[in-house]
């Protein structure tokens, strides 16, 4: 039979090209040459489907078992030429690479560069101000008491007689008011100190974002407006809010804001301690007498000021029960993000 006759041909043919390719420039060329669409090897199989009936069992068996021989063939060969002595040693160039890991942003820095990002759309400017603050722009500017708990040495990093790490980055707010008239729209973030105990809950230092806006006529509603904004925008628009009385040095009134907790749905967990709420943030109207300290006549100005943990948003959002895992730089959990 003429088919057969040619099939013992090609493997003899293909077999000792095969045995003198010796690049692989070479080998792919051979094997474009026999089985690509048009190659010969695959235009001789198109043949089959015009032999008499009688003939195709046979001659389409031995046509199959000559194509897997020649695939194994022509695997064998590739092998070898991903093999090769590399510094002296064997290296399989057909194993999968090792993975390159790319550099990210820090889980903290990502939820900063999200709080700001959505406070910038509702027309906050971004300032900043030192990590080094006097006790006037920490405290008494902010309408803190000599006598307040948070001057104590039990939770304030004293640097001498009159300096100290920020405890919070209102002392931005003094700041600008001390420099600029109303109307003032400004975002505080930045990095503060407190001397607490380190646990799973607490850190001695953290990152705070703080907001404040000065101009006639503000009023408690605008600030509802803006944090129930960010809130949806944050954590999603299913979310739900609640206010509850507080109290601040710097704002009356003064409101903490809760989230329903996103872990149980306020049902009650371990992350809400089992109250089915979460704080977010504290927030309130500016205090007057934090508007005379700096010169703004109270009774023609109002606004408001909140202030909220980055560290805890981050917690909330990605429902992390330890604190410290931020800044242990344990790449493990670093990866994740």
């Amino acid at each position: 039979m003429a088919f057969l006759t040619k099939l013992k041909e090609i493997e003899k043919l293909i077999e000792s090209r095969l045995n003198s390719v010796s690049s692989p420039k070479e080998f792919e060329e051979l094997e474009s040459e026999y089985f690509n669409r048009k190659g010969k090897f695959s235009l001789l199989m198109k043949e089959l489907k015009d032999l008499p009936p009688d003939l195709r069992p046979e001659a389409g068996e031995k046509a199959n078992i000559l194509k897997r021989k020649l695939n194994g063939l022509f695997q064998e060969k590739a092998l070898s030429f991903r093999e090769k002595k590399v510094a002296g040693g064997l290296v399989d160039f057909s194993l999968p690479g090792h993975r390159s890991w790319e550099g990210k942003l820090h889980p903290l820095t990502q939820v900063l560069e999200g709080i700001v990002e959505i406070f910038c759309g509702m027309g906050f400017e971004v300032v900043g101000g030192p990590d080094i603050e006097t006790n006037y722009y920490n405290f008494d500017a902010l309408n803190f008491p000599r006598d307040h708990p948070a001057r104590d040495m039990q939770d304030t990093f004293y640097l001498g007689r009159d300096l100290v790490l920020r405890t919070h980055t209102s002392p931005v707010q003094v700041r600008v008011f001390e420099k600029r008239k109303p109307p003032v729209k400004i975002l505080a973030p930045g990095r503060v100190y407190r001397h607490e105990a380190i646990n799973s809950r607490s850190y001695c230092l953290f990152y705070q974002v703080e907001g404040f806006y000065v101009d006639e006529n503000v009023t408690f509603a605008d600030l509802k407006g803006i944090l129930i904004t960010f809130a949806r925008e944050f954590f999603g628009k299913e979310i739900e809010l609640r206010f509850r009385a507080s109290f601040f040095p710097f704002t009356e009134p003064s409101a903490e804001v809760d989230i329903r907790c996103i872990i149980c749905k306020g049902k009650g967990c371990g992350l809400c301690k089992h109250r089915g709420w979460l704080e977010i943030l504290g927030a309130g109207m500016i205090d007057p007498a934090v508007f005379e300290a700096v010169g703004y006549d109270p009774e023609r100005y109002s606004g408001y000021a909140f202030g909220m943990g980055v560290d805890r948003i981050a917690l909330l959002k990605y429902g992390i029960d330890d604190i410290r895992l931020f800044y242990e730089n344990d790449i493990r959990f670093l990866r994740q993000f």
